[in-house]
């Protein structure tokens, strides 16, 4: 009885040992790296042992390597495009709800921006602070490079309906952790990024139509610009069974509270804005295409 007992305690050692010299690589959105996910692999390893190392990249990356195996897993804030072989094979687990706001720098005397107004920024009809009721001074917008980032995919999908929309803007970066960077130090300057990272940032947020991205605003639905947050994976992948290990903490009780401990909304908190995406979507319609 007591050699069951050894045996089944090296067992056990063997297995926590095997969990502790396990690494999962992490690549993507960038919104999702600095809002909550640096928490998680900190919690996640303190119960498992599993290191999660992360780097960036933006939507795309995460679900391109995660797909290619060039990454674990990853993060992304839209859905894989259709008729994309880079993306086929990509499973996506919503894990948390992230808002679209309007940020620009700290000493910008402007509280307020509408949704038409937002639109009209980013077709080089907006391009000066007194058109908000602010001084006469240049407006400096900044946006991302390409239409595939999920911030720019957002903006496309749920603002103009269109997501081929070229925009203006006075400079493009590459991913949102350069951009918000740049609008902290820049005065004048504006952009649109996440709210769970924008809150990380010595900068103005500014209301949309009135309404701040509070906790409240975002789980409820009134606030009008949100989007899913998720964690992808892939089936085919050696180390899938840690990956969804992870994905199954995020949903548990202690992830779900690290989320809201970082100022995000768990995606389980706010089921019915589910249905609410469509009310985005026909806004966005009935505002109409712009080309």
């Amino acid at each position: 009885m007591m050699r069951k007992i050894v045996l089944a305690g090296l067992l056990g050692l063997t297995a926590n040992l095997a969990y502790a010299e396990t690494t999962l690589s992490w690549a993507g959105c960038g919104i999702s790296r600095h809002a909550f996910m640096e928490e998680l692999a900190v919690a996640f390893k303190e119960q498992t042992g599993i290191t999660i190392d992360l780097v960036g990249g933006g939507a795309t990356r995460g679900i391109r390597e995660t797909v290619s195996m060039g990454a674990d897993m990853g993060g992304t804030c839209r859905l894989p495009l259709d008729g994309h072989e880079a993306e086929v094979g990509a499973h996506l687990e919503p894990v948390a709800w992230d808002a679209l706001v309007v940020m620009a720098h700290k000493d910008v005397p402007v509280d307020n921006i509408t949704l038409e107004q937002l639109r009209d920024m980013f077709l080089g009809r907006l391009t000066n602070w007194s058109q908000l009721g602010g001084p006469d001074q240049p407006m400096l917008v900044y946006a991302r490079q390409g239409k595939t980032s999920g911030v720019g995919f957002a903006k496309r999908r749920l603002i103009y309906a269109n997501l081929d929309q070229e925009f203006t803007a006075t400079q493009f970066f590459a991913s949102s952790g350069p951009l918000e960077r740049a609008i902290e130090a820049t005065p004048w300057s504006v952009g649109v990024t996440g709210i769970s990272s924008a809150q990380r940032r010595d900068v103005k947020i500014l209301k949309l139509d009135g309404l701040e991205p509070s906790y409240d605003n975002i789980r409820t639905g009134a606030y009008t610009l949100y989007r899913p947050l998720y964690v992808v994976s892939n089936p085919d992948n050696p180390k899938n069974a840690e990956v969804q290990q992870f994905v199954r903490f995020v949903g548990t009780r202690q992830g779900r509270d690290v989320i809201r401990a970082n100022g995000c909304v768990p995606y389980t908190d706010a089921l019915a804005l589910i249905m609410k995406q469509l009310d985005q979507e026909r806004r966005a319609r009935d505002m109409g295409l712009y080309n």
